[in-house]
């Protein structure tokens, strides 16, 4: 890469300018958070419902995982231009759907195995002490499997702030105009900036949620090594 080019990330980074107004990266890196969040949002509520109740059944889960899995080998661009081609239009809304789409698999799959792989001792534990199958789940199988649902969230919000940029590309907002600009006038210094953004953001982002998976993951399973949920035993 150009030193030059790196001079002039720096030089444009630095530019009060380029942080002020409606389209400054201030505003800009808002837009995008929004966006983000509002397609990982989506894509929870279809995902996390779904992988509970397949975890809880332990049967067929592990065919609807694969297929979800095979949403990945779906182009987000190709996703992007059929939404936009039909009444849903361009700008952010078909962005928002095709990172939604994209954030099904790993939260799915992060959701059913971590509900499968509860122990059936620890549910036979708490229905012997008379719980309903809802508060079974509800206070003893999902705190179990938080860990594993968190690791899933974690990873589809890196790529779906990864995947936004793509907004860009059908008239939508959040930092890809910053490369799409820059590429269209051959500013590359101005592209590198974008990429330099969009990185950051998304290295905040896994910061935040590693933090935050760490605090839900329950103290005694912080230093066990990665592997079958089970029941601790007293002695």
């Amino acid at each position: 890469m150009s030193t030059s080019i790196v001079g002039d990330a720096f030089v444009w980074l630095n530019d009060p300018l380029n942080w002020r107004g409606p389209q400054g990266i201030t505003a800009l890196t808002l837009e995008h958070l929004g966006m983000s969040v509002l397609a990982v949002l989506l894509a929870a509520a279809v995902a996390l419902p779904v992988g509970v109740w397949l975890g809880q059944r332990r049967g067929g889960g592990a065919a609807t995982v694969a297929l979800a899995n095979t949403s990945r080998a779906l182009p987000t661009f190709a996703l992007l231009l059929l939404f936009a081609s039909t009444s849903i239009g361009f700008g952010n809304r078909p962005t928002v759907l095709a990172a939604a789409i994209f954030a099904v698999p790993p939260m799915l799959s992060s959701t059913y195995a971590g509900l499968r792989d509860v122990d059936r001792g620890v549910r036979d534990a708490a229905r012997g002490m008379g719980m309903s199958r809802p508060r079974s789940l509800a206070l003893v199988e999902l705190p179990l499997a938080l860990p594993l649902i968190a690791a899933g969230v974690r990873t589809a919000t890196v790529q779906v702030i990864a995947t936004v940029p793509l907004a860009a590309l059908v008239g939508g907002g959040g930092l890809g105009p910053i490369i799409i600009t820059g590429l269209a006038t051959r500013r590359f210094g101005e592209v590198l900036a974008g990429g330099i953004l969009v990185a950051g953001l998304c290295l905040l982002a896994e910061g935040v949620l590693a933090l935050a998976q760490r605090r839900l993951t329950p103290r005694a399973m912080r230093t066990r090594r990665p592997g079958p949920l089970r029941a601790s035993t007293g002695s």
